[in-house]
């Protein structure tokens, strides 16, 4: 996974802001939505044991073990417009997506593209 500056920007803000130690943002996908599944993301106070851990400009990015197949290869950004400010993902594994843009369908990626 890469993360933009505009999301490193974003996270460094939300952790500097946090009411509590932060170890991280950690990010994942749970089942549910329109499309089958939705991003997670959430403050995290600990790296978990199997945890992805990638640090890139000053942020700790931490993965959820079962999401890493879904995740391979994905950008990590912020987007600001007139109506709206958010993260968005852009994942190579997304077969589908559903209008509102809260929803995907992703094929997990082969095990052998996966990190050791």
């Amino acid at each position: 996974m890469t993360v933009t500056e505009a999301a490193a920007a974003r996270v460094r803000d939300l952790i500097a802001r946090a009411d509590k130690p932060v170890a991280g943002v950690r990010v994942g996908v749970k089942n549910g939505g329109c499309a089958g599944m939705s991003y997670t993301m959430d403050l995290a106070e600990t790296v978990e044991k199997g945890d992805e851990v990638i640090e890139t400009q000053g942020v700790k990015v931490l993965i959820d073990p079962k999401a890493v197949l879904f995740l391979l290869g994905t950008t990590m950004d912020f987007t600001v417009d007139k109506m709206s400010a958010k993260f968005v993902f852009r994942n190579p594994n997304e077969t589908s997506a559903c209008g509102c843009g809260e929803s995907v369908s992703i094929t997990p990626a082969k095990a052998e593209h996966a990190p050791h």
